[in-house]
C-alpha cells in the first residue's frame, strides 16, 4: 500500500517528475481504451467538473495538480473531487481499500535557510532562496472506506431497470455485501464485500451482469459460507483453482436462468 511522501527532490528530480507527467498526458491523448482489455469505461463518471481539492484541509488543489486529478477522475470514472492522503485518512477514522493505487501530486516552493538568513544579516545582502519540491500520494475518496458521512463519496444507484430483476434479487438473496462503484471489480476476503463499477460504465450491459455473478462467486468462497482455500496468490494454482470455480458458478447460474437470462440475453 503506498502511504503519502513528503522526501525533497533535486532539480533533476524535478525534471524527471516533469518529464513523467508529460509523457502520462501524452500517452492519454494517444492510448486507445481497447474493450479487450476490460469489459466497463469510464462513462460512468459522475464527478463534477469542480476544482480538485483536499478533503481534509478544505484547501483545492493548483497548477499541474488539477490536470492529474482531473485525469484521473475522468479515467477511474470517481464520483467526486475529493482526495486525501494515506494519514489524513486514517486520522478520519478511514482506510484505504486494499489494493488502492494512490495518485501523485506535487508540492512546489521556496524557502531561505536559517544560515543563509544569518549570512545575510551579517554581511547586510538578501538571503538567497531555494526552491524547493515535495511529492505526494493521495487517494480518491471513493478509495477510502470509513470516512465521516460528510466527506465519504458514494456513486449514485444505477438507473431502475438498468441490472435485470432476478439477477439483481438473486445478489440480494446470497446476503452478500453488494456495492457498486469505483473502477475496479473485485472480492475482498479480509473484508467479505463485492465491488463492481456501475454498470454504465460496461460496454455491453451482459458484461456488467458476468461480472457481478463471478465476483459473487469468489465470495461463496469465505469461511462463513463454503469455506474454500482463498489464499492463492495471483498467478499460482490456487488461484487459477478459485478462478475455475467462481467461472463455472457464473456460467452455471446464466445457463440455468437462476440470474433470470440466458446467456444470449446477457
Amino acid at each position: 500500500m503506498s502511504r503519502s511522501t513528503t522526501r525533497d527532490h533535486s532539480g533533476a528530480d524535478r525534471t524527471s517528475f516533469s518529464d513523467d507527467i508529460t509523457n502520462k498526458i501524452i500517452a492519454e491523448l494517444e492510448a486507445g481504451r481497447f474493450p479487450w482489455v476490460q469489459p466497463w469505461g469510464t462513462p460512468s463518471a459522475k464527478a463534477q467538473l469542480a476544482m480538485p481539492n483536499n478533503a481534509s484541509t478544505g484547501r483545492t488543489y493548483s497548477g499541474i495538480n488539477v490536470l492529474i486529478l482531473w485525469g484521473e477522475v475522468f479515467e477511474k470514472g470517481y464520483s467526486g473531487q475529493s482526495w486525501l492522503t494515506y494519514r489524513q485518512a486514517a486520522a478520519l477514522g478511514g482506510h484505504v481499500r486494499e489494493g488502492e493505487r494512490g495518485t501523485t501530486v506535487v508540492y512546489a516552493d521556496r524557502f531561505i535557510p536559517d544560515d543563509a538568513k544569518r549570512r545575510a544579516a551579517q554581511s547586510g545582502g538578501e538571503a538567497r532562496a531555494i526552491p524547493f519540491l515535495k511529492r505526494f500520494t493521495v487517494f480518491n475518496t471513493d478509495q477510502i472506506d470509513g470516512l465521516p458521512d460528510d466527506i465519504a463519496t458514494a456513486a449514485p444507484p444505477p438507473p431502475p431497470g438498468t441490472i435485470e430483476p432476478r439477477v439483481e434479487a438473486l445478489i440480494k438473496a446470497t446476503g452478500i455485501d453488494f456495492r457498486i462503484g469505483g473502477n475496479r471489480a473485485f472480492y475482498s476476503p479480509s473484508q467479505d464485500y463485492v465491488q463492481v463499477p456501475p454498470p454504465a460504465g460496461f460496454f455491453e450491459p451482459r458484461n456488467w451482469h458476468r461480472t457481478a455473478l463471478h465476483e459473487c462467486g469468489h465470495a461463496v468462497g469465505h469461511p462463513s459460507r463454503l469455506n474454500r482455500d482463498l489464499t492463492g496468490s495471483f498467478g499460482s494454482r490456487k488461484y487459477a483453482f478459485e478462478e475455475l470455480v467462481a467461472l463455472s458458478g457464473q456460467s452455471g447460474c446464466e445457463l440455468s436462468g437462476q440470474s433470470g437470462a440466458t446467456r444470449s440475453e446477457l
